[in-house]
């Protein structure tokens, strides 16, 4: 991928596969896991979630944990 910098030149930008990222975005969480955006949502709202990165306002999934998380649920 290509992605022009301030200046006009061109720069490669190595993209990062989901599963060796640390942290996921909600939509790459949904996709990754295929549970949906709102159920990610809906279950990382709790104040003190583990799985949860909070970047300012932005909510970043902990990958590492997550794998497991999923893999003991029952059902979410």
């Amino acid at each position: 991928m290509l992605k022009e910098t301030h200046r006009g030149r061109r720069k490669s930008v190595k993209e990062v596969p989901i599963w060796e990222k640390s942290n996921l975005s909600l939509e790459e969480a949904a996709a990754y896991s295929g549970i949906g955006v709102n159920k990610l949502r809906e279950f990382t709202n709790e104040k003190n979630c583990r799985l949860v990165l909070w970047v300012g306002n932005k909510r970043l999934i902990k990958r590492r944990l997550f794998d497991p998380y999923i893999e003991q649920e029952y059902s979410i």
